[in-house]
């Protein structure tokens, strides 16, 4: 115990170094991006300026990173958001949403299929190695029993953050080349006119708060999964409904939000060792293509037959990780609750389901010393 005090400070300050560097070049990068006009400039600047430094400058590599202690926080506050954008009006819209839905999740388990097809048949993964890489989205649950299952635990990672960051980058470029600069625009003005955490009254700054921190700890009681998103979301979404709080976006933290997770992609890319996973990042790309055309297909049919905006059919279908995509969506000026909505249910149903299939596929668990078959990372 004694032993564990002592290095606890080590920790903290080498944590708070992390944050401070990796801050520092996120926010520098993001405020180049908001100059030059780019969409999402402090989410797209601090994922590029994080990873491009780190990956040119490797000494910069253990000085990168968000700590968990931070990291959640932050989502646990940006879910205290999506929950206040949840009210009457959603509860009568949810009925209309039936069809999107059941769109996306047929599209998931087809996409699914497809991919673990792709991966077992084709490149000779092993079967829980190819399901694990293949589920689209519920990356955190697919990481934590990677690491009980097989022996390549980093590779699902790589095959998650490639479709993550994939998405990451090409929506805002697509908000842009649909919706042209003006689109850009506004949605970086509305950015910069959200209300400021020092406009707000003092009762408000503390409703945002225990929301965040109760609606966590009566999740992690409920054994819900993720209880630091869905804890805060669905306690916020409880109170909004029922009119007792009315929180708007705050400026600072939705830019805290975008720095932070930015800057956490940015720096798992920046330590990821190109050469010796080359095959399988070609892997990991060539599934997320699979992956992404399924559902832009879905995305076209679901537009064609509802009339529904493409981008926001396309950010409540496409699986680009549940923190990432919605705050696309808050910065972008979409329905957040109708993207939220959609992505919630898929990770409800992968949560229930992945840990069945993996089980049943059987296969190589990795820890009796047995190498997991696919292609071999180069020395």
């Amino acid at each position: 115990m004694a032993a564990a005090t002592s290095t606890l400070p080590t920790r903290l300050i080498s944590d708070i170094r992390r944050l401070a560097v990796t801050f520092a070049v996120a926010l520098a990068s993001g405020w180049g991006f908001l100059q030059l006009g780019f969409p999402a400039p402090y989410l797209m600047g601090s994922l590029f300026g994080v990873w491009i430094g780190g990956g040119l400058v490797t000494t910069l590599q253990p000085h990168l990173g968000v700590a968990s202690w931070f990291h959640k926080p932050v989502v646990m506050g940006l879910a205290v958001l999506i929950g206040a954008t949840f009210n009457q009006t959603v509860l009568e819209q949810a009925e209309q949403w039936s069809l999107t839905l059941v769109t996306m999740l047929g599209t998931t388990i087809v996409v699914t299929i497809i991919g673990y097809q792709f991966l077992r048949r084709f490149r000779g993964y092993d079967p829980r190695l190819a399901i694990l890489c293949s589920v689209p989205g519920g990356q955190a649950e697919a990481l934590a029993m990677a690491r009980e299952m097989v022996e390549r635990d980093y590779v699902v990672a790589l095959f998650h953050l490639v479709r993550v960051v994939i998405v990451f980058l090409t929506t805002p470029l697509l908000l842009r080349l649909i919706e042209g600069q003006a689109a850009v625009d506004r949605s970086n003005v509305a950015l910069q006119t959200m209300p400021s955490i020092f406009d707000l009254p003092a009762a408000d700054i503390i409703t945002f708060i225990l929301l965040g921190a109760v609606g966590m700890l009566i999740a992690r009681q409920l054994r819900i999964p993720m209880p630091h998103l869905l804890g805060p979301m669905g306690l916020s979404t409880v109170f909004h409904l029922l009119g007792w709080a009315d929180l708007p976006r705050v400026n600072e933290f939705v830019i805290l939000a975008q720095l932070a997770i930015g800057g956490a992609v940015g720096a798992r890319l920046a330590k990821v060792p190109f050469r010796e996973l080359l095959d399988y990042l070609r892997d990991a790309c060539a599934n997320t293509a699979i992956i992404l055309s399924a559902y832009l297909l879905a995305t076209l049919v679901i537009v064609k037959v509802t009339g529904i905006s493409f981008l926001a059919a396309w950010l409540a279908f496409v699986p680009g990780g549940l923190y990432e995509v919605t705050l696309l969506a808050l910065i972008f000026g979409f329905d957040v609750a109708f993207v939220a909505f959609h992505h919630t249910v898929r990770v409800m149903l992968i949560f229930l389901s992945l840990p069945v299939l993996a089980l049943r596929l059987g296969g190589k668990s990795g820890k009796t010393g047995d190498k997991v078959s696919g292609p071999q990372p180069r020395d």
